[in-house]
């Protein structure tokens, strides 16, 4: 059975930082393409960053720059770090695998980051 777990959501304050986790079990990790998207109230789900299983990355406009995803594949761990948070970076943040050739796709449950004073 395949899970994806996210962590590391909460409360930051503009201009803060903060770095998701997604744990993942149950697929051959290193072969699948990892992603982070978000869904704000009332928006329909976007991407947020991808990186392949060559490691090569991918970010939304929104976030280039100011972001950075990862992965560590000793670990089936992926990571997004993100700084100078905004209040419109507030979102569920879902941990995506997309196996080779878009066989298989899964999600994580979500872990909610808001942005506020």
């Amino acid at each position: 059975q395949v899970h994806l777990v996210e962590s590391g959501g909460g409360l930051v304050q503009p201009g803060g930082s903060l770095r998701l986790s997604c744990a993942v079990s149950g697929i051959i990790f290193r072969l699948y393409t990892m992603g982070w998207y978000r869904q704000a109230p009332g928006k329909q789900r976007e991407l947020v960053a991808t990186i392949t299983n060559g490691g090569r990355t991918n970010y939304a406009d929104s976030v280039k720059g100011r972001s950075t995803i990862s992965r560590n594949n000793a670990e089936n761990t992926v990571y997004l770090e993100m700084n100078s948070l905004k209040p419109e970076d507030t979102a569920v943040y879902y941990c995506n695998a997309k196996a080779p050739y878009l066989t298989a796709d899964y999600w994580g449950q979500g872990t909610q980051v808001t942005v506020s004073s």
